[in-house]
């Protein structure tokens, strides 16, 4: 589902020289498989999330999603494969204020193929436990309401791989692991390949297959 190939990105520095922050050889991850990458803050797992997805290109290497390589396209290629075949769960969740959490999650489908679903945008904000909160707006909903929300959102466009950054790393400790329970559930109901990144070891131990950056990363071994 996801095959990274000689995978490498730095960014620019004030004195013009280039900061090295991922260089990875290879990474890849079976259809319906979960993983898990741990590592440091500031170790580029969000910076690896977003080469994934297609929100910023990488220096050089292949990434190749369900057989497609993401690399050689051009952004508006990017975002249609990211709407087509990613689900993104963010840190800060990235809801909209003004909008429903039902609205929200059918934004989730605005740039996919397929015709807003209604019927399953409903169905999985009842299966994230917020059947009776859809048309509240996310200032009306607790944090890890907000998160379900988002969880929701992302899973709206039936993605083959679900891309989740620190999604815990704002609830507090009463809900982290129903969000975990949360993703594990829909992810393997729907055969749903997931990379999630975290600095947590109490997480990581719950999943099969862990990763750590520091292993895989050049860039990191580099800096040390």
């Amino acid at each position: 589902m996801l095959q990274t190939t000689d995978l490498i990105k730095t960014f620019s520095l004030p004195d013009g020289s280039r900061l090295p922050v991922l260089d990875i050889p290879s990474f890849s991850i079976a259809a319906g498989e979960q993983v898990v990458l741990i590592g440091e803050s500031g170790g580029g797992k969000t910076t690896l999330l977003h080469c994934i997805a297609g929100i910023v290109p990488p220096d050089s290497g292949s990434i190749l999603i369900d057989g497609i390589e993401v690399t050689r396209l051009s952004e508006a290629g990017r975002d249609r494969v990211r709407a087509a075949k990613l689900g993104y769960v963010f840190q800060t969740f990235n809801l909209l204020a003004g909008f429903t959490a039902l609205e929200n999650v059918r934004l989730g489908m605005t740039f996919a193929s397929g015709k807003h679903d209604l019927k399953h945008a409903i169905e999985l904000l009842q299966k994230v436990g917020l059947g009776d909160r859809m048309h509240h707006k996310p200032a009306a909903l607790s944090v890890g309401q907000q998160q379900r929300v988002a969880v929701a959102r992302a899973l709206a466009n039936r993605p083959k791989l679900l891309l989740a950054d620190e999604p815990t790393a704002n609830i507090d400790p009463a809900n982290q692991q129903k969000i975990i329970d949360l993703l594990r559930q829909c992810c393997g109901d729907e055969n749903i390949a997931m990379l999630l990144v975290t600095h947590s070891m109490q997480i990581a131990e719950q999943f099969d297959r862990v990763e750590k950056l520091d292993a895989l990363n050049r860039a990191v071994a580099l800096a040390k």
